[in-house]
Order: C-alpha cells, then structure tokens, then sequence
C-alpha cells in the first residue's frame, strides 16, 4: 500500500467530507441539551463533528460486573484504571444466551430461553452504561455470537429443534462449523435472534431513564461477534441475514451506527467481494476486522514467540488487505479484536509479554499513522483487559474471577492485567500520543 499516496488521497478528500458535519457541530453549538451521537462518513469516524481516533479493549463481561449481584466495585476500578490509561472505548457484549450442554459457556444466561430475559443482568447492563456515562467513555454492544462460549448461534439452532451444538474446541471445530452452517439456513433460528435485537435495542435504561436509542454512551449496536457463513454455499443467505439485521435495528435506532463484529476477511469465506458486499450495505457504518495470529497460524501455539516477526509482518499485510477493500467500501476501519500470549504461550502471570508487546506495537503503528494522516483506520480495541482479576485455573469454573479469556480458553491466555506493566505503558504512550494529535 502507497502510503505517500494515501495520505494525499485522505487529505485532499476530507474538507470536502468533513463539511456538512462542520456545519452541523455549528448549528448545534447554542442547544447543548442535543446528544451528539457519534457518527461515520466515508474515511472518518466522528465525534463532535471531528474525526476521531481511539484506542479501546475488550470487556464484554462487563454488565456480568454491573448486576448488583456481580461485583459493581470491581468494575468501577477496571474502569477508573482504563480511563487513566487513555481508554475511551470498550467492547462488550449484552449478554449470553443459555449454552450447549457439550461447551463450557458463559454463566450466568441474560437469555434462559427465547425472549425469557434475566432482569438482573439488564439491570447490570444498564449500570454499565451508566458508569461509563460519567467518565464519558462508550461501548459497543454486540447481541449475539457466531460461537458457543456465550450460546449464541447454537442457543438459536437449539430451540429450533436442531440439538446442542459441539463443542467448538479443538477437535470438535468442524463438527460445530458444520452446525452453525444452519444459523442462516433456518428462518425460525434468525427471526428468534431478531426478536431479541430488537428487545434489547428498545430498552429504555432502568437507572438514567434514558432510552437506549437517545443514549450517546452507545458508540454503536454491533449484529454479532465474529459473524460468519460457515460454508461457502451460504454467502448470500448471510449476506441477506446481515442486511435484515441491521435494518431492524436502524428501524428502531436512528441515532446510533450498527456494525457487523466480523473478522473482516477471514469471517468472510476468505472472499473480498463478500467483505465488500456486507460492509457496502448501506445500514453498516464501518468496517470491522479482527488479528489473531495464534490462533490463524501465524505463529504456533507451541513456541509463539518464535514466529512474532511473521505475526507482526502478516499482521501489517491483514491491515492492507482491509485498506484495499476500503477503497470499494468507503467506510472507516476498526480492529476491534487483537491479541498475543504470554512467553510460551503461558498464562502464568510471572511469564514475560516482550512478544505480545511487539503485536501491540505494530497494531499500534497503523492506527498513530492513521489518525497523523486522518486516514480510515480509526482505532483499536485489544483483546482484551483482565485487570484486577487473576486466574484461578486454567478451566474457569463458576465463582471464578471474569477475564477477557472466555469460560471455552485458558484462563490467562490473552488478557492484560493490572500487573503487565510493560502492555500498559504501550498502551499509554499510544493513547497521550493520539490525544496530542
């Protein structure tokens, strides 16, 4: 990718982009009582009227945290520690659905059974969103998953008579892919998730009294995490499901942008024009893309530290791969999930995080030099904060601490904690730098 090239082409297009947005900041500036919602055109993500870069994480167990039944101290320290750190952004997710007998998923359930909602944990929703109110931080909230860790896809497939879904780890990975392959052959499975979205996007914050629609905390409703067809024959159903979903929830919420929580590339059957075909719908807002060089072989699992160069070369080559799609897409970029192990692969906290530092690094480079030339890379969520919390055992268990490793991976894995002090001065020194901009 010409970079020289890019830079011209981003300048030389933004005043003319920019301006309609300029003029209504302007025009708003005497009825401060208006939310400001953020906002995309065709490079930027907007906040106020002005591009805006960020790096965020991961915390989707965040309203898990947020129920008065969860641990509401903890989450005011992991969000007092965050916003110290320069993070404005989080990812989490509204809640899991009531998991496969075959899976060690996510408890307790948001979703017991279909349109059966734990209050407790809405009411642990709307906390969160309360809290991050005062620190003017915000969330992206995604409604479902592709995968088994938080019921998800299978929770759907379940009830609509297609059995418990396998276990997704290790061997049982093409028996699942194979399964999920029917979420969006089967109308009743995606008109039960509809329903769901749709409730949650109505919500009306039970602490605030705001309804979620007029809430500017939401930085965006995100469809799904990790989103995918699961067979080639399905590309256009999924397509199809993508644009059903997401105009379902702009029909209720104007406001707010919708995304998809796809890896981008790799979430779409390795296909650039299915990647173009489901960010170009015009209910999409921007483009979402996710590095995991681990898990994608890019690095192995056995000794992933020795591969961290190829990691951070392919990592580079990913991003491009997205640039050139956003040359037909013309919507900014977020990598919303990336991560890296310990030294060898360990989740003992005693272990060094040297390579897993150099990912951070790389990822972000891209996003400073994005927001320098205010290109379409407008941040970065890492995957993801375990904070105060510690690792009980490899296998989480019921009464254990919530990390940013879900209950199916080792506990440790790929969380940063308040203890990793290198990771969090990166992170520091790439926030100060951003906001210095």
């Amino acid at each position: 990718m010409n970079l020289t090239f890019l830079k011209y082409l981003f300048r030389s297009l933004i005043p003319t982009l920019a301006l309609p947005a300029l003029i209504a900041c302007q025009s708003n500036s005497t009825t401060t009582e208006v939310p400001q919602f953020i906002s995309a055109d065709s490079i930027n993500i907007l906040r106020d009227g002005k591009p805006y870069y960020f790096v965020g994480t991961n915390l989707w167990y965040a309203p898990l945290l947020g129920a008065e039944n969860g641990d509401r101290e903890r989450l005011h320290r992991e969000l007092d520690q965050l916003k110290a750190m320069g993070i404005e952004n989080l990812r989490i997710l509204a809640g899991a659905d009531a998991g496969s007998c075959n899976a060690n998923s996510v408890k307790p359930y948001l979703q017991p059974a279909p349109g059966v909602l734990n209050d407790t944990l809405l009411v642990g929703l709307d906390y969160t969103l309360s809290e991050l109110a005062k620190r003017e931080m915000t969330a992206v909230i995604y409604l479902t998953n592709s995968w088994d860790w938080s019921g998800g896809y299978g929770f759907y497939l379940r009830e609509c008579g297609f059995g418990d879904s396998p276990n997704a780890n290790g061997e049982g990975y093409n028996d699942y892919v194979a399964y999920a392959a029917n979420f969006v052959r089967c109308d009743s499975a995606m008109h039960l998730f509809y329903n769901h979205a749709e409730t949650i996007v109505s919500r009306t914050n039970s602490i605030t009294g705001v309804a979620y629609k007029d809430d500017p905390t939401i930085f965006a409703w995100q469809i799904c995490n990790e989103p995918r067809p699961f067979s080639k024959e399905n590309k256009q159903l999924f397509a199809a499901f993508i644009a059903e979903t997401a105009k379902r929830i702009k029909a209720i919420d104007a406001n707010h942008m919708v995304s998809l929580g796809s890896e981008g590339f790799y979430g779409c059957e390795s296909d650039e024009d299915l990647l173009v075909q489901v960010h170009t719908d015009p209910n999409i807002d921007y483009i979402t893309l996710h590095i995991w060089p681990v898990n994608w072989g890019w690095a192995s699992r056995e000794n992933p530290d020795e591969k961290i160069a190829n990691a951070c070369q392919r990592t580079n080559a990913y991003i491009d791969l997205h640039y050139k799609a956003w040359e037909r897409i013309k919507k900014p970029m977020v990598i919303e999930e990336f991560g890296f192990p310990r030294e060898g692969n360990s989740c003992d906290l005693q272990r060094n995080t040297l390579s897993r530092d150099s990912l951070y690094k790389t990822v972000f480079a891209r996003v400073k030099q994005s927001a320098e030339m205010q290109g379409p890379l407008a941040g970065c969520n890492f995957w993801g904060w375990g904070g105060s919390g510690r690792p009980r055992a490899e296998v989480w268990s019921k009464g254990d601490d919530f990390l940013c490793d879900p209950p199916h991976e080792p506990q440790g894995w790929y969380s940063v904690f308040d203890c990793d002090t290198t990771t969090i001065t990166i992170i520091k020194e790439t926030t100060q730098h951003i906001g210095n901009l």
